[in-house]
């Protein structure tokens, strides 16, 4: 017994120079259900005391629900405290787009919506990287940062200095009821009078999908068309259009069904595709967060730095392992992201501060590995078969359009059953007791 806690505060194992970058859906719950293997995953993770033995970040895609909410949620069917601040919702990143907080923008979704859009902190944003002789360019067509990816310093400040502007789909519809024509039972009986004390809108946020998507794409196409006036209209477009951010593109998701759901992403495929149809120009977003973006990994890097100071764990954390069930968002992000770390490592990266003087800043993190698991979107016939479909060269690109398709980003570093194997085997890999 003297043996077995002498190895459990090891020097070893007290100072962890790795973290977990875990996927929720899929990976540790399917819809409201606890999948068994995250039970027995955290048995291992977390010490007698009930303490995290590593950092661990939650990175989700999901978005409608408050971050201090799905912690608490978290909590109960792990068996263990999890902090707000070991959770990134999928919009969380928007903090960093503090020049729209005092915008007028109408807000897609469902869920705490205004809530969720008010309460994202200010994020200063103090450093930009530049790796090599470039800056370090995520996607081709969504801008993040002014198309410069964020380095690792962000400085939070707890007034609740978000979106303070924000008017939902259905306040719109209320205001403009002529707008919403799908539904015949909610079609106005009666042709209201014109309004013109209703201030133009002066931005789109896009939060995750929507109950009612006819009505969300039709008056988010009105706003869009009409330069934030949809109680006028205009005879031509403008181009470029308003500002329009959004969190999670995820094409599916995987809940209690036995097929996967649509998710966020196929409601942003649907409004890109009528936008195209409708005025013969593309879509462009301001910002794309949440899984794949590599603003999303930034953050969670910096969480898992902040939750390891807090732990007194000097040493620093080199390795991040990203937990995930779906090829197109996980295993892409962290791929992507473990791209860039090593061009800022092979080539060397400079920062630029907010003053315009470079400095020089290294990351501690060397690289990020991707885990897939077999208990959601991913479900391969056979364990660690990678080959295609019979009668078929490829598989769909189910990613979103601004990121181009690399059949390199999307092959996992491991494929494993489920999070206790994948557990098992970063403990096994880094010399830790199980």
């Amino acid at each position: 017994m003297a043996l077995a806690v002498a190895a459990l505060f090891s020097p070893l194992q007290s100072q962890p120079t790795f973290g977990f970058l875990l996927d929720i859906d899929g990976v540790l719950v399917r819809g409201h259900r606890v999948i068994p293997a995250a039970l027995k995953a955290f048995h291992r993770l977390v010490n007698a005391h009930g303490k995290l033995r590593v950092p661990v970040v939650f990175v989700t895609n999901a978005g409608n629900i408050l971050q201090h909410d799905k912690a608490q949620e978290l909590s109960a069917l792990l068996g263990f405290k999890v902090e707000p601040d070991q959770v990134i919702l999928s919009h969380s990143p928007m903090k960093l787009f503090s020049q729209y907080h005092g915008k007028r923008m109408i807000v897609s979704g469902q869920g705490p919506l205004v809530e969720n859009a008010q309460v994202i902190s200010q994020l200063v944003v103090h450093e930009v990287r530049k790796v090599g002789n470039r800056w370090f360019k995520e996607t081709s067509g969504a801008a993040v940062a002014n198309r410069w990816s964020v380095d690792h310093l962000w400085s939070m400040k707890s007034k609740r200095l978000g979106f303070k502007n924000v008017v939902t789909v259905d306040e719109l519809r209320m205001a403009f009821p002529v707008l919403d024509m799908v539904d015949l039972q909610r079609r106005p009986k009666t042709t209201p009078l014109p309004r013109n004390d209703f201030p133009a809108i002066e931005g789109v946020l896009l939060l995750g999908e929507p109950v009612r998507w006819e009505t969300s794409l039709q008056l988010i196409m009105d706003v869009l068309l009409s330069n934030g006036n949809p109680g006028t209209g205009l005879a031509t477009a403008p181009y470029p259009h308003l500002p329009v951010l959004a969190s999670n593109m995820d094409l599916l998701w995987m809940a209690e069904a036995k097929m996967p759901r649509f998710g966020h992403g196929t409601f942003l495929l649907c409004l890109e595709t009528i936008y195209r149809k409708v005025t013969g120009k593309e879509l462009r977003y301001k910002g794309l967060m949440g899984k794949p973006s590599i603003l999303t990994y930034q953050y969670a890097e910096e969480l898992i730095r902040r939750q390891a100071e807090r732990r007194g764990w000097a040493a620093p954390i080199q390795k991040l392992y990203a937990v995930g069930d779906n090829p197109m968002s996980d295993v892409y992000g962290a791929n992507l992201f473990n791209q860039y770390l090593q061009m800022a490592k092979h080539e060397g990266a400079e920062e630029l501060g907010t003053s315009g003087l470079l400095k020089q800043r290294p990351s501690a993190t060397e690289s990020c590995a991707s885990i897939l698991v077999c208990t959601g979107v991913y479900s391969p016939k056979a364990l660690g078969s990678t080959e295609p479909a019979q009668g078929r060269e490829e598989p769909p690109f189910h990613g979103h359009r601004d990121f181009s398709f690399s059949p390199g980003l999307i092959e996992a570093s491991h494929i494993v059953n489920d999070v206790d194997e994948a557990v098992q085997l970063v403990f096994h890999k880094e010399g830790w007791a199980l």
